[in-house]
């Protein structure tokens, strides 16, 4: 329901909510304008000012602020008559939003209470939502913003604040999908009677049909454990009926990967993936220690060297510092991604020492060259536009990207090519995102069930005794 307009330009009395909008909102979410639904939605003016001082340069934060200028000028260009009393949304959000847009159209008095300055923007936009709830005192006016203390400031004033929840994927992180599904101790005798088997390539398959055959999904591993345990990967699933697959087992030395084998069960299930020609994407929660790094680099320098599936690995992650800054880093592209690349660099002295080669001191350096030469590190200010053909590109820490970021990579991947995104979204360093809103997060929500996409969370760690007890305790 669309509110009337009231006269003399006030904004009209109506049971929906009229959210003021923070510039990090906008900034954050281009198309956030659309995603209130039949609520109204107001922009002060230094909201449109701070817009204006983003929208310069290459960063994603400036690409965002030139997109919601677009946004805005299609919006207010719509309407011939004035926007004074608001612009409907409706039509131009193909009826994602039913509500209007409210400009700051007027000079607003300062309200706001002694000691606070008002030349601080945040400030200033307090002093609007306060005039606002001041003319409307019957309606709920809110104000959304995804900074902390903002929100803090505006409660203090004894007004309504919000998070941007709209760019959650999940609003609980423990229902994220973990690509692993325990089967319940009577699995097989509700699903077993009429069920179907065979052996093709040495690995066993299973069709059953029963009551827990409509909730799996394609690719995600399904165990029993117990005097006769299971381990399978759902191939099928829809309707009644699933069909399963059993594993190759990476635990056991002869299907060593690089002279990598599985240390428990997660690593088994994601050498499965990573080994597997018919998934295109896969992804890898866990912990530090869980061998995520190790396992993907494993998995890419026998597909490349020994199988030659692949041309080469490309390796790349956000460069987002834990501490302070340390500045411009000199070099080239991959000299400047060096200190980055740290994990690589451990990771392969594992492997170069384990690959079972032999050759001694002078093989070890022989095949450190030659993998070496296979791996090229790459930054992420430079994917945009590239394509990447029969490449296994590797992203690292990938839990400090967002939605469209994480897009704009994989998106990438030309023919031949896949993507092993990795990552621990209990350690998210960029400002903004969430658990429940990183791209990581994103991109195992979307991609499940898809019959060329796997993840697998895994859970133990496996680094060192201390790792682990820090990673529990600390």
């Amino acid at each position: 329901m669309s509110p009337r307009p009231a006269a003399k330009g006030k904004l009209p009395a109506s049971p929906t909510k009229l959210f003021v909008l923070d510039t990090n909102v906008l900034l954050h979410d281009p198309t956030s304008v659309y995603r209130f639904e039949e609520h109204d939605v107001f922009l002060p003016m230094k909201t449109l000012e701070e817009l204006d001082n983003n929208k310069k340069g290459l960063s994603d934060v400036a690409r965002n602020a030139r997109q919601v200028t677009r946004t805005l000028d299609e919006i207010v260009s719509s309407r011939e008559d004035g926007i004074r009393d608001g612009i409907p949304l409706a039509a131009l959000s193909r009826e994602l939003a039913g509500g209007r847009l409210f400009l700051q159209t007027e000079a607003i008095a300062d309200e706001l209470p002694a000691g606070l300055p008002t030349a601080k923007s945040d400030n200033q936009i307090l002093a609007v939502v306060i005039h606002l709830q001041g003319r409307q005192p019957a309606r709920r006016v809110i104000l959304v913003s995804k900074d902390i203390n903002m929100r803090i400031k505006a409660r203090a004033l004894g007004l309504e604040a919000q998070d941007y929840f709209n760019d959650r994927v999940l609003e609980d992180i423990d229902l994220l999908y973990s690509g692993v599904l325990v089967l319940p101790d009577d699995f097989w005798d509700r699903h077993g009677p009429g069920m179907e088997s065979w052996k093709h390539e040495g690995r066993m398959s299973y069709r059953v049909e029963g009551p827990l055959c409509p909730d799996l999904l394609v690719n995600e591993f399904i165990y029993q454990e117990g005097e006769r345990p299971f381990q399978a990967i759902v191939r099928e699933a829809g309707g009644k009926t699933a069909r399963f697959e059993t594993l190759i087992d990476y635990a056991h030395p002869r299907n060593n990967v690089w002279g990598i084998t599985a240390r428990n069960r997660e690593q088994n299930f994601a050498l499965n993936l990573l080994m597997d020609p018919e998934i295109d994407f896969v992804s890898l929660l866990g912990q530090a220690g869980t061998g995520k790094t190790l396992l993907a680099l494993a998995a890419g320098l026998t597909q490349v060297l020994d199988d030659r599936r692949y041309a080469e690995i490309i390796m790349t992650r956000v460069t987002v510092p834990v501490g302070e800054d340390i500045g411009f880093l000199p070099g080239s592209e991959e000299e400047k991604m060096g200190p980055w690349m740290g994990a690589l660099e451990d990771n392969l002295e594992v492997l170069n020492q384990s690959d079972g080669h032999g050759g001694g001191e002078w093989g070890r350096a022989a095949t450190n060259d030659l993998i070496r030469g296979r791996i090229r590190i790459k930054s992420l200010n430079f994917m945009r536009g590239r394509t990447f053909l029969n490449k296994y590109l590797i992203i690292d820490e990938a839990q400090n990207l967002t939605p469209k970021q994480m897009k704009t990579l994989i998106t990438r991947a030309g023919p031949g090519t896949k993507v092993v995104c990795m990552g621990n979204i209990a350690q998210i360093d960029t400002p903004y995102l969430t658990e429940g809103s990183s791209g990581l997060t994103y991109v195992v929500d979307r991609l499940k069930g898809w019959a060329h996409s796997g993840h697998v969370t895994l859970q133990r760690g496996e680094r060192s005794r201390l790792a682990d007890y820090a990673a529990e305790v600390l």
